[in-house]
């Protein structure tokens, strides 16, 4: 609730600085226009850290979901039945999702500090 608050807030801000923006009569287009990216750069510069911090969460699960692919075909290579392999996999991916769902804290509170850390 309080980021859903946060980021109507650095809506606004930013809404608010494009505007100011096109209020000054004595500035060209072109320096318009720089000034308008220069709003949207902190609500830019947060979306990228977002995205990256959740590519980099998605590859890590992606990862470990592959290596239980290679020892459940493993496994199934060397002639075990596929019940056998069936529940490894189930196994291997539950503790996949239970180890990443346990670094969610903590990429929480990376994702907040560096959110915090950009400037208005």
């Amino acid at each position: 609730m309080a980021e859903a608050h946060q980021a109507r807030v650095q809506n606004g801000r930013m809404f608010r600085c494009s505007a100011e923006c096109c209020e000054r009569p004595s500035d060209s287009m072109s320096q318009v226009h720089q000034c308008i990216d220069r709003c949207h750069t902190p609500l830019a510069r947060a979306q990228g850290l977002v995205t990256s911090e959740l590519e980099k969460f998605q590859d890590r699960l992606a990862r470990c979901t592959m290596h239980c692919n290679d020892k459940a075909k493993d496994l199934f290579d060397s002639g075990a039945k596929e019940p056998a392999v069936k529940s490894l996999m189930e196994r291997c991916v539950g503790s996949c999702v239970d180890d990443h769902v346990n670094l969610i804290p903590s990429m929480t509170r990376r994702l907040k500090d560096n959110l915090d850390s950009i400037q208005q």
